[in-house]
Order: C-alpha cells, then sequence, then structure tokens
C-alpha cells in the first residue's frame, strides 16, 4: 500500500466529529480522556525523556524536538507538548476537531500546527519527526499494518513511536464498552468496535512488521476505588500502551 492513500474509516472519523465541540469540557463525552491524561503524559514524557536524553525539571526539555500527534482531536496532548518545549503538529482526519483546537491553543497563548489531514498524506509529502504520538487511534482505522508503516515513515532515524490502544478480551468489552459507554454513558453508544481492539501480541506483531523495534509496552489501569488512572508493569487487560524505535 503507498503511504498517499488513506487508512481513514469515514465512519470512525464521523463519531468523533459529533463530538468536537465537547473536547475541552471535563465533565463532557471526552470525560475519559481527561481522566487518563495525566496517566498518558506520564508515559509519554517519560519515554521521550529516556530516548532523547532531556531532563524533565528543565524550563522546556523538549526544545528542538519535532513532535506530531496523530488523531489530535482537541488538542489534549498537544498542549502539553508544546509547553514542555516541543515543536508539535497535531494531525486530525476529522475536520470538525481542528476549529476546537485552534481556539484552545490560541486563548492558552500556544503556537500549534493544526492540520486536517492523515497519516498516509503527510508520510507522501515527506514530513519527518522526532516523535510520532499514536494514542487510542489505531483501533479506528481500516487497516492497522498500512496506517503503522505511515506512522514509521513519519519517523526519522532513531526517532520514537508512542501508541496506545485496547486489549481485545470479554474484561475490555465490559470495561471499554458495557462500562463506559452503556453504564457510566461516558461515550456515546458505538463509539468502540470490539471486534477492531487489538491484543499486545497483535500490536507488538504489527509494529515489527511496520518497521519499527517495540521497546517497552505497559498498562494503564483505573482505579474505581480512587477514581485514578495508574501505568502498570503487568495489567494489560484494557488499555494499554507501547513504545517503538525506528532503527537508524
Amino acid at each position: 500500500m503507498q503511504a498517499s492513500q488513506s487508512t481513514v474509516d469515514p465512519a470512525e472519523i464521523a463519531k468523533f466529529e459529533a463530538m468536537a465541540a465537547e473536547w475541552w469540557d471535563p465533565t463532557g463525552k471526552f470525560k475519559p480522556l481527561h481522566m487518563l491524561n495525566p496517566c498518558r503524559l506520564d508515559y509519554i514524557t517519560g519515554q521521550i525523556a529516556g530516548e532523547f536524553d532531556r531532563d524533565l525539571s528543565a524550563q522546556v526539555p523538549f526544545a528542538g524536538l519535532r513532535v506530531l500527534d496523530i488523531g489530535c482531536g482537541g488538542g489534549l496532548l498537544c498542549e502539553p507538548m508544546a509547553r514542555l518545549g516541543a515543536e508539535i503538529v497535531g494531525a486530525d482526519a476529522a475536520e470538525g476537531n481542528l476549529p476546537v483546537a485552534r481556539i484552545h491553543a490560541e486563548q492558552s497563548g500556544l503556537e500549534i500546527d493544526y492540520r486536517h489531514t492523515t497519516a498516509e498524506a503527510l508520510a507522501a509529502a515527506g514530513e519527518q519527526f522526532d516523535v510520532v504520538l499514536n494514542m487510542e487511534v489505531v483501533e479506528h482505522v481500516a487497516d492497522p499494518l498500512s496506517y503503522l508503516t505511515a506512522c514509521r515513515q513519519l519517523m526519522k532515524p532513531g526517532g520514537l513511536h508512542i501508541c496506545s490502544t485496547i486489549n481485545r478480551n470479554p474484561k475490555s468489552f465490559a470495561v471499554a464498552i458495557l462500562g463506559a459507554e452503556v453504564v457510566m454513558r461516558w461515550l456515546p453508544r458505538g463509539t468502540h468496535e470490539w471486534s477492531k481492539f487489538i491484543t499486545p501480541d497483535e500490536l507488538i506483531d504489527l509494529l515489527k512488521n511496520s518497521g519499527v523495534e517495540p521497546v517497552d509496552r505497559k498498562g494503564f489501569v483505573f482505579n474505581p476505588m480512587s477514581w485514578r488512572w495508574s501505568i502498570s508493569d503487568r495489567d494489560l487487560s484494557v488499555n494499554y500502551v507501547t513504545a517503538s524505535v525506528k532503527p537508524d
């Protein structure tokens, strides 16, 4: 598959465009992402700092790094990356998300390059990044391997790819679909399709076949007692994240 071809699933894009105005409402339809975001950021910043030898206590530790957030939505990850000094490009195939993201960044005094585009189009244009963030997107595309291959093409040699998704098992169906969509009503029904979820072993194989080297995987675990997320070395039963590098 050529990089210029798209793995975008129009039905998936329509779901998120319908919710675009609520991206920055911590009690709205994206409440689960707002709750998860600090945990995601801990993992992302730790991996970037380790890979590029950056001191997170510095004022702008990611200065000089070019970062791409694929499926950026309203910019929940782009804004903290910009504050840490990265040159950040936020790309989303759902055009309706981007005005919300641009307005919020302007109100926050941040310079972020938001684009209505796809990973494949960016790769075809020859764009290159030190870091590609690919968070909760791969379970929504039509062809995961082709999509991940485009993500690899976007990475500079030695670049870092961080990819998170949802495991496929009975627990993930109970938690991510029945729990989040039916019981808690955090997300509209139909936001996720259980059949599109990807097991950790499947994702590792997909990443290897795309041409990157997986170097880490962790779980994101929600504790209903403390109402908080944490990173787990062992529990990848529902939400999980991987880090991979592109060979020099």
